[in-house]
């Protein structure tokens, strides 16, 4: 298993926010200080930990305020902005994000328990249960022999079973804040993406730029990774059927 939202896996977008700062007047400009702007919050979203920028409609906002911004009527959210990139959190986004997303994932139990259960090998050397911070070979060996026995059925059940393992909560909200952080380089254990959608500025989605026409695209260059030779046609008469015609 690779996602652990497994009851909604591949959600199309956010339905129902946690708000992480509301800013009354807007965002501060540093050449108007005094200047007043239009309300804005900043969110998370708690089907795939989505950074999200919204409008209220007329109303103010609370820090942890679960918000709806589906389809449809919405009470509290005017417009959503689009999305938002952890670079450009607030100060107060940053310390409510983790304890937003502890939220989450304790709402979200059974999901996170049934992630425990299921979730398979990385490759032959790790396992995936070996990205989450907290959690080395040694645990991982513990976890995957005590759910052969039977299934976790709680958080609390898992650290019992697995003596000296911290708290679940605070592993996976910590690999999710990791994941979000776009500020830092990932290498290693921090470059795989289980919890949140690859980030927009990350290598895998910028798209890939062919040449257009025939003989341009996946096989525009050759096995040495150079390009074409334009100069094989040395030698060669050029046909061109306009000067052959003025000629006449």
């Amino acid at each position: 298993m690779d996602n652990p939202n497994i009851d909604n896996p591949n959600p199309k977008k956010e339905e129902y926010i946690i708000i992480l700062d509301y800013l009354k007047f807007g965002y501060v400009n540093p050449e108007k200080p005094n200047a007043h702007g239009k309300p804005i919050a900043q969110a998370i979203g708690v089907d795939k930990f989505t950074l999200i920028e919204v409008t209220p409609k007329g109303i103010d906002l609370d820090i942890h305020d679960k918000v709806y911004i589906g389809s449809g009527k919405r009470d509290k959210v005017n417009r959503v902005k689009g999305l938002l990139d952890f670079e450009n959190l607030t100060a107060t986004s940053k310390i409510e994000l983790e304890y937003a997303i502890k939220e989450i994932i304790s709402e979200k139990e059974d999901i996170y328990i049934k992630f425990f259960n299921e979730i398979d090998s990385l490759n032959i050397k790790m396992h995936k249960l070996e990205l989450i911070p907290g959690i080395g070979k040694k645990h991982t060996q513990m976890i995957l022999e005590e759910r052969k026995k039977e299934p976790f059925k709680s958080f609390e059940d898992l650290k019992e079973r697995v003596p000296l393992l911290g708290d679940p909560v605070d592993m996976l909200a910590k690999r999710v804040r990791l994941e979000l952080d776009t500020t830092t380089v990932k290498r290693g254990k921090n470059k795989y993406y289980m919890f949140t959608p690859i980030p927009s500025k990350h290598p895998a989605n910028k798209k890939k730029k062919y040449g257009k026409g025939k003989g341009k695209g996946k096989g525009y260059r050759n096995n040495r990774g150079r390009k074409p030779n334009r100069n094989n046609n040395r030698g060669r008469k050029p046909q061109n059927k306009a000067k052959a015609e003025s000629k006449e």
